[in-house]
């Protein structure tokens, strides 16, 4: 049986299109759909400092997008698809929009990744 996903509250919404709305964050997260990647990893092609990436990990985390788990000394990050799933779920609501496609949402962040790369 699947279980039924209540709508999220509006806090958590605001956060996590708060999140989406940066492209840095964006780029993080198609790199996430990759692999889980430690904080350093994350950090590595971006050009700002680590305490920069840690902010930005930060808002993705609270806004459910991401999750942090410290292994030894090291913190991993690791998508959270469910924080996704709440923001397809509000979207529905309005019946313009099929539900998310994740394989889609997939090539779309690579898409972007892409062009952020090219700049």
């Amino acid at each position: 049986a699947r279980k039924a996903m209540t709508l999220p509250d509006p806090d958590r919404l605001n956060l996590i299109f708060a999140a989406l709305a940066d492209p840095t964050r964006r780029r993080v997260l198609s790199m996430l759909l990759e692999d889980d990647m430690a904080v350093s990893d994350v950090a590595h092609p971006f050009e700002m400092s680590l305490a920069a990436i840690s902010k930005h990990l930060t808002v993705l985390a609270a806004a459910g997008l991401i999750r942090q788990e410290r292994r030894g000394r090291i913190t991993w990050c690791m998508l959270d698809p469910d924080g996704m799933r709440r923001a397809s779920v509000w979207m529905q609501g309005f019946g313009q929009f099929d539900p998310v496609d994740l394989d889609d949402f997939e090539r779309f962040l690579k898409a972007e990744m892409k062009e952020w790369t090219e700049e």
